[in-house]
């Protein structure tokens, strides 16, 4: 009987497997990818399309097409539910999946009290719904009167957003816009102090006006608030307070400790079940926890692809090794960014160049 390959997600981790599909169709093997939309989109660029730098197709990557174009079967649903045993995936329409091999790649989820389908109320992630955030603010502004928009969180994402909120509303010639940043206990808590002076400095640039000190609660109508203080109304509010796995993996008894996301070892492989894979985000690296940050997904892509094709046929194997410091550029808007890699920090038009150049080659390389 032919083996079968599931891949849950065509995000970072699997951008080299979908690019190698043929090796595992012409190697006889079966290979389904379930994903909730066609498109996925690079969470690295999605701030800059929040203002306007870039426009959504400039960001994503066709999976469909890829997936099709390859021999391979794409399904557009969700994964509700994993059973490790049976060795099957439910989808969002009730229906089973069987797998040989499993490979997660379900990237993560922006964890909040308010539901996601709130008008007032859009999360970072999934980064789609950065678009509509770009729509709800451009018809906000159209109307030519004040506007209020809110980011709640403190950390890298929320920055990026705020910044590129003023990029957006830059280039309308009417419209008042207020923007509010509740950044918690401080603005990028655990980076160098360097890198927040500086980073404090462009949001004061910005207009952005900076919550410190307290947090912030949402509400469903948009409304912020602030124990102690008066409430904020806002039209828009966008969250970005950090990310967690998909309840997938604690559902199916596949985590460990109080983690959330996919417990894997060395090979990127369930700890509890050897032809469960995982990637990017939604994976608890358990002999070092990882940053949640896109670089390690791409460095795991070689590796994840080697080892689905090697456990589906018997091989051998390989380890991934995360490397040592990584890069870091955040999209401060209006062509400015900051650049952070080890020691080394600076800010202004030549980061945000850096940057860009990179995001398009790394959509460009993996694009087909």
């Amino acid at each position: 009987m032919q083996k079968r390959l599931v891949l849950l997600g065509g995000g970072h981790a699997h951008l080299t497997v979908l690019a190698n599909l043929r090796r595992y169709i012409n190697a006889g093997f079966d290979v389904a990818v379930v994903q909730p939309a066609r498109f996925h989109y690079y969470s690295g660029m999605g701030p800059g399309m929040l203002g306007s730098t870039y426009e959504p197709g400039q960001i994503r990557f066709d999976t469909r097409k890829q997936v099709e174009r390859n021999g391979g079967r794409f399904i557009e649903d969700a994964a509700v539910a994993i059973d490790p045993v049976k060795c099957s995936v439910t989808l969002g329409n009730n229906t089973s999946i069987p797998y040989d091999v499993l490979s997660c790649n379900t990237g993560s989820q922006v964890p909040s009290t308010v539901a996601s389908d709130q008008a007032a109320v859009i999360p970072a992630k999934p980064i789609a719904g950065l678009i509509r955030a770009r729509t709800e603010i451009t018809t906000l502004l159209s109307r030519n009167k004040p506007v209020h928009v809110g980011i709640v969180g403190g950390g890298p994402s929320a920055v990026e957003l705020a910044c590129n909120v003023r990029q957006l509303a830059n280039r309308f010639t009417s419209g008042d816009l207020r923007i509010s940043l509740f950044a918690g206990s401080r603005i990028l808590a655990g980076k160098p102090s360097r890198m927040r002076r500086i980073v404090s400095r462009y949001l004061e640039e910005r207009d952005v006006t900076l919550f410190e000190g307290d947090y912030a609660e949402v509400a469903a109508d948009g409304t912020i608030g602030i124990a102690g203080k008066e409430n904020v109304a806002c039209d828009l509010v966008l969250i970005a307070t950090g990310v967690t796995p998909s309840p997938l993996f604690r559902e199916a008894g596949l985590t460990h400790g109080d983690e959330e996301g996919l417990a894997v070892n060395e090979h990127l492989q369930s700890i509890a079940h050897d032809n469960i894979f995982g990637g990017g985000d939604c994976i608890d690296f358990v002999s070092k926890p990882l940053d949640k940050v896109g670089v390690y997904a791409v460095r795991q892509n070689p590796v994840l692809c080697h080892n689905l094709l090697a456990r589906l046929k018997g091989e051998a194997l390989r380890s991934f090794s995360p490397g040592g410091s990584y890069l870091l550029i955040y999209n401060l808007g209006c062509g400015h960014g900051i650049f952070m890699k080890g020691p080394l920090i600076f800010s202004g038009a030549l980061a945000f160049t850096i940057k860009d150049l990179i995001d398009r080659r790394f959509i460009r390389k993996f694009r087909m």
